[in-house]
């Protein structure tokens, strides 16, 4: 986490205030909630999405309660990290704007512009006193007629467009084997193969029930599945 001088501090007491240096702290700070969550990630293969993530675990947890992949439309699925209630207000705002979106134009809503809803209300929350940034990150998965697309939505509400990446706490480690590991015109069993192996190595995952899996491809709805069943597909 980056270094806070005594001067600086009053500057994180609202959101509103920039430090003399141009930082927002508490934008910051929310970016700290991120990399503090269950590693997820994102790979493009040839003609869809692998969206990867491990879910949370104990003796007397529910698993499948926690949840972590969240579809959007038949077409896009998202992936968090950090603070899951964030997300969940997130995810249940884009699926009203996907569906508003169908019924008035008869025609499943494109990626980018669904991104650009998480977005901009992710940004929303870096301006006014009295609110925080949502704490956590977004990796949105999903294939529209200009092919798929993986994009990042952080907590200042910056969007990026990715082949491959990772965010939470093992993104370090995931981001540097996608940046190895990963190449163009990859198909969906070499992506899948690769998502497990890096959540197993970021995670230290004992059990593949754990690692849940959504594949997005073209002219087809999500599958959503975890890794101990993926030689069903």
């Amino acid at each position: 986490m980056p270094e806070i001088f005594p001067e600086y501090m009053g500057y994180d007491r609202t959101i509103a205030v920039f430090s003399p240096d141009g930082r927002l702290f508490q934008v910051e700070y929310a970016k700290e909630a991120v990399k503090k969550g269950s590693t997820a990630l994102g790979i493009v293969f040839k003609d869809g999405i692998v969206l990867v993530s491990v879910k949370p675990s104990g003796r007397l947890l529910v698993s499948s309660s926690a949840e972590k992949i969240f579809p959007i439309d038949d077409h896009i699925v998202a992936v968090a990290s950090g603070l899951l209630a964030d997300a969940r207000a997130l995810v249940r705002l884009a699926r009203v704007r996907a569906q508003v979106h169908r019924l008035t134009y008869d025609e499943p809503i494109d990626v980018w512009t669904l991104s650009k809803v998480i977005g901009d209300r992710m940004q929303l929350s870096t301006l006014y006193a009295g609110l925080r940034p949502f704490g956590v990150g977004l990796l949105i998965g999903g294939v529209d007629p200009t092919g798929p697309h993986l994009i990042e939505s952080d907590p200042s509400g910056m969007l990026y467009e990715w082949y491959a990446c990772g965010i939470g706490k093992g993104s370090t480690l995931a981001n540097k084997i996608l940046a190895q590991k990963w190449k163009k015109d990859m198909s969906k069993k070499e992506a899948i193969k690769l998502g497990i192996d890096i959540i197993k190595k970021s995670e230290k995952v004992g059990e593949e029930s754990l690692i849940e899996i959504a594949v997005v491809e073209k002219n087809k709805k999500f599958i959503l599945t975890t890794a101990d069943k993926i030689k069903n597909l």
